[in-house]
């Protein structure tokens, strides 16, 4: 059994695991993946320019691609990413101020160029929003919104998915808003409050990862499972040293190598 060969359960023969049983597990899953063991040497964000990692345009290069990253290929999105940005023809789509001026036709042109955009017209108009978004309420500077919400993210999450929830499309989205404050957590200089409000992005390798562990049953409801995954993981680590984002990237990676470890 998996759980027998990577020596997650004292008792890999129980059915239903408790929630100390699946703690226990989840912290050797962060022992193998701090000991390289679940790959991820080169996570899908490492494909990124090395930009002053406080700067404008880090903080934009980090955030307007994200909202493209739904249901698709992560290290593709962010290899076409850096080859836009790095292209002098393509590198205003990461400029807010130059977004909201250009016409829809060379925005579109642009972010198809090197495959941002997989559907031209639909990634266009998140692409364009958001950036006016940007510009209309945050002088052009994401970094605007981080600082109007006092860096805390209860009120940032507040702030994208109600009170602008429109004006941020898929960025919004429990999924990707949660990963996409984690990704500037850890490639940008801020400083995150209240990192326990940050709940694990539920993507379709941790949805897998959940179920293995036990912490959720196998559902038909793709949505409705998204949602329990958040809710199962907050519970389960409430009271621990974890917050659910600490345990994303583990078992991202267990799932994507067929939950077989490098040994």
């Amino acid at each position: 059994m998996l759980y027998k060969q990577l020596n997650l359960f004292e008792n890999s023969n129980s059915v239903k695991k408790t929630p100390l049983e699946i703690i226990s597990a989840v912290r050797k899953l962060r022992e193998y993946h701090a000991l390289g063991l679940l790959g991820g040497e080169k996570m899908p964000e490492d494909a990124n320019p090395g930009l002053d990692n406080s700067s404008k345009d880090n903080f934009h290069y980090f955030t307007l691609p994200m909202a493209l990253n739904y249901q698709r290929n992560s290290y593709k999105l962010w290899e076409a990413a850096l080859t836009t940005y790095e292209d002098p023809e393509t590198h205003f789509v990461f400029i807010p101020e130059q977004v909201v001026v250009v016409s829809e036709e060379k925005l579109r042109v642009a972010l198809v160029k090197h495959k941002v955009a997989l559907q031209p017209n639909r990634h266009s108009n998140i692409w364009r929003t958001i950036s006016e978004t940007l510009v209309k309420h945050y002088q052009g500077d994401v970094r605007n919104l981080f600082t109007a919400n006092d860096n805390s993210i209860d009120l940032i999450l507040k702030e994208v998915q109600l009170n602008r929830k429109k004006e941020f499309p898929y960025l919004s989205g429990q999924k990707i808003a949660n990963y996409w404050l984690y990704v500037i957590s850890q490639y940008t200089n801020l400083k995150l409050k209240n990192k326990d409000c940050l709940s694990i992005a539920p993507d379709t390798h941790v949805i897998q990862a959940s179920i293995m562990l036990g912490v959720i049953e196998e559902s038909d409801d793709h949505n409705a499972i998204r949602s329990k995954v958040a809710i199962a993981w907050q519970e389960i680590l409430s009271g621990t040293e974890l917050c659910p984002i600490d345990i994303h990237t583990p078992l991202w990676l267990w799932s994507r190598r067929n939950f077989q470890p490098d040994i």
